[in-house]
């Protein structure tokens, strides 16, 4: 199997989760972020990620994507959503912070959707336009995008850890691990403990790469 996608996409992490969880044999490639072609080639539609099964054909939708790969081995692991409420109305809270905290950064941290300038410029101008400035004023402004943030956590704080449930993890965790994990590319970042904790067992389950290391 294939598995075509972007590191910074929230959607492609949802799957990259699986193939991490359950150690399946898929091969990631990356594609560049502005070949629209390549993805309308291979399902009809400006999407990722996009899965090559092992008959050749191609499945989208990150989530039929996750459950494909849940099951296809006969021994499917993820438990059902019970927070899913919850993780939906921090999403929404979070959303103008967290895009103005990430946009900008995806396209610095070297990447490999981001190894062409031609890319590199498709993203900046299409995700620039949805947040009304540029890539340089979100981050010149990143402290006030943090404090906002901040504001976000307590609504995280019931969240379960995956160690409250024999170290399983959930639906509730492929939708709420990526957008989380990508903040770690923010430099300084102060997550709660309740939600640090949270990212580094998902992390650690799924095997799912942090940005600390890079983080700007």
């Amino acid at each position: 199997m294939k598995l075509f996608l972007f590191d910074h996409c929230p959607f492609c992490v949802r799957a990259m989760m699986l193939t991490g969880l359950k150690q399946l044999e898929v091969e990631w490639v990356y594609l560049l972020n502005h070949d629209v072609q390549s993805r309308l080639d291979k399902i009809g539609a400006n999407q990722v990620p996009i899965l090559q099964k092992p008959d050749g054909s191609y499945m989208a939708e990150s989530l039929d994507i996750v459950a494909y790969l849940d099951h296809v081995d006969g021994q499917p692991v993820l438990l059902p959503s019970t927070q899913q409420a919850a993780i939906q109305h921090y999403l929404t809270e979070s959303a103008y912070s967290s895009s103005r905290l990430l946009f900008p950064r995806d396209v610095c941290l070297g990447l490999p959707e981001f190894a062409s300038d031609a890319a590199v410029d498709w993203f900046t101008q299409r995700k620039s336009a949805i947040i009304g400035i540029s890539f340089d004023e979100a981050l010149a402004n990143t402290k006030t995008y943090l404090e906002g943030l901040y504001k976000c956590w307590p609504l995280l704080e019931d969240i379960r850890l995956p160690s409250s449930l024999d170290n399983r993890l959930s639906y509730d965790d492929v939708l709420l691990f990526p957008g989380l994990r990508n903040l770690t590319m923010v430099k300084g970042i102060e997550f709660s403990p309740h939600i640090r904790r949270y990212i580094d067992e998902v992390a650690q389950l799924t095997g799912v790469h942090l940005y600390a290391e890079v983080a700007l």
